[in-house]
């Protein structure tokens, strides 16, 4: 075991979203800042390229299954659609669905919304305010005008607004390197730190967290890198390792005073797993198109409801191309037995003819949806619910797609007797929140409104694991702002 002899203001476990984003703006205030990593750095675009499979989490059923997560300097960021939506007002209050109340969260969206502008203008975050009908209020317009979107998607638009529907340009990240444009936390995060100030251990799996007598604060944090056990130890310690392995680590850190894991006697640590409903939909095109582009624009409609039900049915968003899009890659069933049966070239083809659509709709906290470990191994329970919404946001869109369609105006799409859709399956955790969530009552929340562990001094949490609720449209934008909400809250402390 090797202790390392340097003592940092901050460790912060993860160089995702919320991770790189929090080291940054530390790294700009001074502070010396360690990101543990389990990752490495990658090559450039490596956006396009399939991810390395190699972890094995078992579901419900016991039967393991590869993760949609990546180990990177920059996470999960690295495999994202780069989509940054704000959450809308209504979303951080108790609000209504069709099986229950989500549960509101500690403050309101005006709150947050300096710091969504701080995320926006962090991330380069390309957009139109006031086409979506949904949006919540802003205090000005978006610093980068929309991405330009295939115009065969153009024309596709055209055809929308013909049937009432409101479409809005997606909220994209977007860096300014030509060899690497799609923003990420690597590029939009880490890259603006103070590089004096700022350490990353690559190949740094963190295992377990280790406390003082009192059991009140982490003392040490046990990592291994490159198969040797290490020892780091800072004044505070973030956990910003995603929905999944957070709650993984704080569980693995149970000791005889903690036996159910640390920060956990409310027993919620890993429970209240959610993950947004996916379906994907496809249209048939007209003519052949590459296949590998951006996603494009979003349609919230029936984000409250429709004309027939009063609850929210959730988002609907235009993917990008089925070679490029990261949510294909785990195959959702509606390709998976065309990528079994065909070789490649079979796949290009149907890319080549294909509109692909995601159907998002948000789902309840379960205290029996959870992650938990037998012995090292990480296990997933979990069933969606609010499941009629869903289904009904679904056979909605599929109407709306099927109008289009017989619009003699719109040629750019074909019609077709069935659409064929799949949802996305276990693996595909991108979405994932809910773990570790945020609270005023320690009995039913793991820590409080600025990210801190009730029960520990000096542990917070930068990820989306901290939501008590979960919103249609995607966790990332959120995220990045209360990383960056947290960042004074941590230069606040270390300064008094």
């Amino acid at each position: 075991m090797i202790i390392d002899d340097r003592h940092y203001d901050i460790i912060i476990i993860g160089s995702g979203a919320g991770g790189a984003t929090l080291a940054g703006a530390l790294s700009r205030e001074g502070r010396s800042v360690l990101v543990l990593e389990r990752g490495e750095a990658v090559e450039e675009g490596w956006q396009n390229r399939p991810r390395i499979k190699d972890e094995q989490w078992f579901g419900p059923d016991g039967d393991p299954f590869s993760p949609q997560t990546f180990y990177a300097v920059g996470g999960n960021t690295k495999i994202w659609g780069a989509v940054l939506e704000r959450m809308r007002e209504k979303d951080f209050t108790d609000l209504p669905l069709q099986e229950g109340v989500s549960p509101a969260w500690p403050f309101d969206y005006n709150h947050l919304a300096p710091y969504y502008d701080q995320a926006e203008t962090l991330y380069r975050v390309h957009g139109k305010a006031g086409v979506d009908p949904t949006e919540p209020s802003r205090s000005k317009g978006f610093e980068h005008s929309p991405r330009a979107v295939m115009p065969f998607l153009e024309e596709l638009r055209e055809g929308l607004l013909r049937q009432g529907c409101q479409p809005y340009d997606l909220p994209l990240s977007w860096s300014d390197d030509e060899r690497d444009p799609v923003g990420d936390a690597e590029l939009c995060g880490l890259a603006h730190a103070d590089t004096g100030n700022l350490h990353i251990r690559h190949k740094a799996k963190v295992l377990r967290l280790h406390v003082n007598p009192s059991g009140r604060e982490v003392k040490r944090v046990e990592t291994d890198v490159e198969g040797e056990i290490w020892l780091f130890s800072s004044d505070l310690v973030v956990l910003a390792a995603g929905a999944i392995n957070t709650p993984a680590i704080l569980l693995r850190s149970r000791s005889g005073r903690d036996p159910c894991g640390l920060g956990n006697r409310s027993d919620q640590v890993g429970r209240n797993l959610m993950n947004v409903q996916i379906t994907s939909i496809l249209q048939r095109s007209a003519a052949p198109n590459s296949g590998r582009y951006a996603r494009s624009y979003g349609v919230n409609d029936y984000y409250w409801g429709d004309k027939n039900v009063s609850f929210p049915l959730g988002h609907i968003q235009a993917a990008g191309g089925v070679l490029q899009d990261a949510l294909f890659a785990e195959s959702p069933p509606v390709l998976s037995l065309i990528s079994k049966l065909i070789p490649s070239f079979g796949i290009k083809r149907l890319a080549s003819r294909t509109v692909a659509w995601w159907a998002m709709t948000e789902v309840l906290p379960d205290q029996e949806n959870r992650v938990w470990l037998n012995k090292e191994q990480i296990r997933i329970n979990y069933l969606h619910n609010n499941r009629e919404a869903h289904d009904r946001l679904v056979y909605r869109w599929i109407d709306t797609l099927k109008s289009v369609e017989a619009d003699p105006y719109t040629k750019v799409v074909t019609s077709e007797p069935v659409h064929p859709r799949g949802e996305a399956p276990l693996s595909v955790v991108g979405f994932a929140c809910g773990t570790c969530r945020m609270g005023e009552d320690p009995a039913v929340s793991v820590v409080d409104a600025t990210g801190k562990c009730h029960e520990l001094d000096n542990v917070y949490i930068a990820d989306s694991s901290v939501f008590p609720s979960c919103p249609s449209v995607g966790p990332g934008l959120t995220t990045i702002a209360l990383a960056l909400r947290m960042a004074e809250t941590l230069h606040a402390r270390l300064h008094s």
